[in-house]
């Protein structure tokens, strides 16, 4: 499973990427909006540190409109993946996108029915919100199960990115269930290395050698 970082906090992506796991990054409007910054600039930096997919999001509500803005976003860099919202006008962007031969990323997607008409508009990649479903009572990973099968049953080339990851037992989940991708945000990409027992066999192993080195 590909793991791309979820954010356009520039610093933070340039630090996940030189532990040399990350394989790409999504951003989104709020996160850009955080930064302050011209999201242009903000984009070309995120370009110039990830050799990967790199999703920027579409904000236009018309199927022209995005089409017209995703020409742009990707004229910023070869690996710039087209985020398109999953509304009607959106789906019509993404097949006409998909015919120019750009990649999109279908995103805010809450539902397996939603998934299978990206996948039939030719969607690249589609991505279930699982920790928002998760907010409010429903199983987000049941989401990313059920998206998972209507894939496999029908042989759609999709990939599907399990985002709105919001602890690392979504991204174990995610790997188990059969995800291409999981997004996170940096604070869950770094406690991916994190265990306990590692902690206090590695303080062990130090001490003893010390002992070792103290003779």
């Amino acid at each position: 499973m590909k793991l791309f970082i979820d954010t356009a906090d520039v610093a933070q992506i340039r630090e996940a990427w030189s532990w040399g796991i990350l394989d790409g990054a999504t951003t989104n409007p709020s996160h850009v909006a955080k930064t302050g910054r011209q999201p242009a600039d903000v984009y070309r930096e995120i370009c110039d540190i990830v050799d990967g997919p790199i999703s920027l999001e579409a904000v236009s509500l018309t199927a022209a409109e995005i089409v017209k803005e995703g020409r742009e976003l990707a004229r910023l860099h070869h690996n710039v993946v087209i985020k398109v919202p999953i509304m009607k006008e959106g789906l019509k962007a993404v097949k006409m996108l998909a015919a120019e031969g750009f990649t999109t990323n279908v995103t805010v997607n809450f539902s397996p029915l939603q998934a299978l008409l990206a996948a039939k508009a030719g969607a690249t990649y589609i991505s279930p919100f699982v920790g928002r479903l998760d907010a409010v009572g429903h199983d987000g990973m049941e989401l990313v199960r059920q998206i998972k099968a209507i894939y496999e049953n029908y042989g759609f080339p999709t990939q599907i990115i399990t985002a709105a990851v919001r602890h690392p037992q979504h991204v174990l989940q995610a790997a188990l269930a059969g995800s291409h991708v999981a997004t996170m945000g940096f604070d869950v990409l770094e406690q991916l290395y994190l265990h306990p027992l590692t902690d206090a066999v590695m303080d062990l192993f130090l001490k003893d050698w010390a002992k070792i080195s103290a003779r």
